[in-house]
């Protein structure tokens, strides 16, 4: 797929990469963010339930309805937010918001005019080989954590290329999710740019 190809797709996702990260703050990040993972949790609900009205929607107008969208797109962000902070990408704590430019991750998912309405029965069949090139990728994803973590408690500082290659795999399954979802119809690349 060439480039272009690539950064035509409808989601955007990244996380600015820090120069350097606290050595101290790896050991606890994960219990500072609980307060944001009890928010995420109910709003994951709500999203499953939207995600159903949505597919309703689809199927009788062939649209994701506005303020359903951009309800889920926005919960989506704040999820990526707190994820790159407990993921050790970022030191800065995430805002309690789901606003975009609030912090150091872009997350954006361009709202589609028109959607199939076919689509919606088999997005999850077609999703099958991401998910199941995303599963391999996942366990060296968690891997490259384990070594991100122990260079980050000596050096104060995440190795460019592992950092480089957990963000591709978030932008990768960010772009499944979307498709799977019901967000968008373009069958998502598979690639980590």
């Amino acid at each position: 797929m060439s480039g272009a190809a690539r950064q035509a797709y409808p989601l955007t996702f990244d996380v600015e990469y820090p120069e350097r990260l606290s050595r101290l703050l790896i050991f606890v990040k994960w219990l500072l963010a609980f307060p944001h993972r009890i928010i995420l949790y109910g709003l994951d609900v709500l999203v499953l339930a939207i995600t159903i009205v949505a597919w309703f929607a689809i199927l009788f107008t062939g649209r994701y309805p506005r303020g359903l969208f951009d309800l889920v797109v926005n919960s989506w962000r704040w999820q990526a937010n707190v994820a790159a902070y407990v993921g050790l990408m970022r030191d800065e704590y995430p805002p309690f918001s789901w606003e975009e430019g609030r912090y150091p991750v872009t997350f954006r998912v361009e709202y589609p005019e028109r959607l199939s309405r076919l689509l919606i029965f088999v997005k999850w069949l077609l999703a099958f080989p991401h998910y199941v090139v995303l599963l391999v990728l996942e366990l060296v994803a968690y891997l490259a954590w384990g070594v991100a973590w122990f260079a980050i408690l000596f050096t104060g500082r995440f190795p460019r290329g592992l950092f480089n290659y957990l963000v591709g795999v978030q932008r990768w399954n960010w772009r499944v999710q979307a498709y799977t979802g019901l967000l968008r119809d373009e069958y998502p690349p598979f690639s980590l740019r």
